[in-house]
C-alpha cells in the first residue's frame, strides 16, 4: 500500500549528527519510504493522511529486552542483583511454559508499538514462542536462545543448549530448515509459512548469545566464540552490569567480565553487543571501540537494581556505539524508551557535573540509529527514503510539548510514550490513536490474567 503523510513535521539529521524537523510530507510505498520533501509530490498515493500538528520520527529501538517479564513487573523490588535473581526471578521464571511466555511477549508488543518502538532485541527462553508473536503482530525483533551452561566439566557435544542456541540462530534466520525439537513451543514440526515470511523480510532475525560470564563457563564461552566466529550472525550477552559481578569474575576468571569475553573472542567480528556494561574500565571501553562492539545502556533498570551508572560520556568521547534498552519489566517496570532517552540525558549530566556529557542529538542516536547499528538492521533508524518504513507520529499538541524551540530538546526532556498516536512498522500502521490492527488488548490483558495467577500460586 502506498500512504502519504501530509501537512506534518519530519524528523530529520545532517551529516553532522544534529537532528532538526522539517515541515512537509513523507511518502511509504510498500515496506519503505519513498519521499520526504517540503513541497506534495507528484507520486500517486493509495491514501493521504493529514499529519497538521504532528512530528514524525523514526521508530524507536530497544536493545535489550526480556519482554515475557511484563508478567513479573515489578516482583522483587528493592533487592540486589543477585538476591533478586536467585530469590525473586529464577524461581518464578521456572514455572514458565511456552504459552505464558508467548501471553507476556504479546502484552509486552502491545505496551512497546503503544509508546513507539518498533525493533526489540529479546533474550528469554522457548524463543519460538517469542518469535511466533512478532510474526504475528509485525514488530521486529533479534531474538535467541538464552546461551547457558552450569557445569564447567561439559564439553559442547554433551549439553543440548550449545546447540539450541546456534539452531535458533540459523533456523529464524533461514539458514537451516526445521525440525528442530524446540519447535514443539508452537505445537509446529516446522517453521510456520508466516514465520517463515517474516523471517525473509528480515523482520525476525535469530542472533547467538551467551548469558553472561556468572551463568557460562569457559569452554561454552570459547566454543560459542569459535562458532560465532565463522559466521555473520549477531551475538547478545550482558556483563559488568554490577560491582559483585565484576569482583566475583576477577576471582573465577583473573580478569574482568567484558575482557573475559573478549579474550575468548566473543568481541571478534563487530556483531557483538553488551547489555549494561556499568563498570567497564577505561581498557574494555578502548576494546570495544576497537571490536566495533556495542554498549546497550539500560538507565532505569541499572538504577533501579542500584548497580550504578553506565560510563556513557568516556563511551562516547572514544567513539563506542552505545545503543539504549529498557531491560525487562521486573527490573524497569516499563518498557518506555522516551523514559530511557530523558534519563540517559540526565544521569550524565547530573553525575558527570557537565550539561554536555550527553547531548539530546545523541540520546536520539542512542534510541534509532544506534540500536539499528547493533542489532544489524542499517536500513532502520533514520527517516530517509529507501530506508524501511519504521515510523512513529509524535502528538505535539499536549502543552508540555509547546513552544518546540528545539526538536532534539523537547523529544529527549518533554515527549513521553503516551505522546505517540501512530506506529507504523515496514509500512505497515500497528497501533493509532489507541487503537491496535494486529492486537487484541482486552484478550491479553484476560490471558495474563490466567497466566498470573498459575505463576504465583
Amino acid at each position: 500500500m502506498k500512504i502519504l503523510f501530509t501537512n506534518c513535521e519530519i524528523l530529520q539529521r545532517n551529516i553532522n549528527g544534529k537532528y532538526y524537523s522539517i515541515h512537509g510530507f513523507l511518502g511509504v510505498d510498500g515496506e519503505y519510504i519513498d519521499y520526504i520533501g517540503e513541497n506534495k509530490p507528484s507520486n500517486k498515493y493509495d491514501l493521504e493522511k493529514d499529519m497538521s500538528g504532528k512530528l514524525l520520527m523514526p521508530g524507536l529501538i530497544n536493545a535489550h529486552c526480556h519482554t515475557p517479564m511484563t508478567l513479573l513487573r515489578g516482583v522483587g523490588g528493592g533487592q540486589s542483583l543477585q538476591s533478586w535473581l536467585n530469590n525473586c526471578i529464577f524461581p518464578i521464571e521456572a514455572k514458565m511454559t511456552p504459552y505464558d511466555i508467548e501471553v507476556g511477549t504479546r502484552l509486552a508488543v502491545a505496551e512497546m508499538l503503544r509508546g513507539g518502538t518498533t525493533q526489540v532485541s529479546e533474550m528469554y527462553d522457548f524463543p519460538y514462542s517469542s518469535a511466533k508473536v512478532f510474526a504475528e503482530t509485525g514488530m521486529k525483533a533479534n531474538l535467541c536462545r538464552t546461551g547457558l551452561c552450569f557445569d564447567a566439566s561439559l564439553q559442547m557435544k554433551d549439553w543440548p543448549r550449545f546447540n539450541e542456541v546456534i539452531d535458533v540462530a540459523k533456523i529464524l534466520s533461514l539458514d537451516k530448515p526445521g525440525n528442530d525439537e524446540l519447535f514443539n513451543e508452537i505445537n509446529c514440526k516446522t517453521l510456520p509459512d508466516y514465520m517463515k515470511k517474516a523471517a525473509k523480510s528480515g523482520q525476525v532475525k535469530g542472533d547467538l548469545s551467551v548469558h553472561s560470564e556468572y551463568l557460562s563457563t569457559s569452554i561454552f564461552v570459547k566454543e560459542m566464540s569459535k562458532y560465532a566466529n565463522t559466521t555473520n550472525y549477531y551475538r547478545q550477552v550482558h556483563a559488568s552490569e554490577n560491582k559483585q559481578e565484576v569482583e566475583d569474575c576477577l576471582a573465577r576468571q583473573g580478569t574482568t567480565p567484558i575482557m573475559y569475553l573478549y579474550n575468548n573472542g566473543f568481541l571478534n567480528g563487530g556483531h557483538t553487543y553488551i547489555a549494561h556494561c556499568v563498570h567497564a574500565t577505561d581498557e574494555e571501553l578502548e576494546v570495544m571501540k576497537k571490536t566495533g562492539t556495542t554498549l546497550v545502556h539500560n538507565p532505569t533498570s541499572n538504577m533501579k537494581l542500584g548497580s550504578g551508572i553506565a560510563r556513557i560520556s568516556e563511551a562516547l568521547r572514544l567513539g563506542v556505539n552505545v545503543a539504549l534498552g529498557t531491560d525487562g519489566c521486573a527490573s524497569n517496570n516499563n518498557l518506555d524508551m522516551f523514559e530511557e532517552m530523558h534519563l540517559a540525558a540526565l544521569l550524565q549530566s547530573g553525575f558527570n557535573n557537565d550539561p554536555t556529557a550527553a547531548s539530546s542529538h545523541q540520546v536520539i542516536d542512542m534510541a534509532t540509529i544506534n540500536g539499528a547499528r547493533a542489532l544489524g538492521r542499517p536500513d532502520t533508524g533514520l527517516l530517509e527514503v529507501k530506508y524501511k518504513a519504521d515510523v512513529i507520529a509524535l502528538d505535539l499538541s499536549s502543552p508540555h510539548l509547546f513552544p518546540n524551540h528545539d526538536i532534539a530538546e523537547l523529544i529527549v526532556y518533554s515527549a513521553h510514550a503516551s505522546d505517540v498516536c501512530l506506529t507504523m512498522v515496514d509500512g505497515k500502521i500497528l497501533y493509532e490513536d489507541g487503537k491496535y490492527t494486529t492486537l487484541d488488548l482486552d484478550k491479553i490483558k484476560q490471558e495474563a490474567n490466567k497466566v498470573i495467577e498459575h505463576l504465583f500460586k
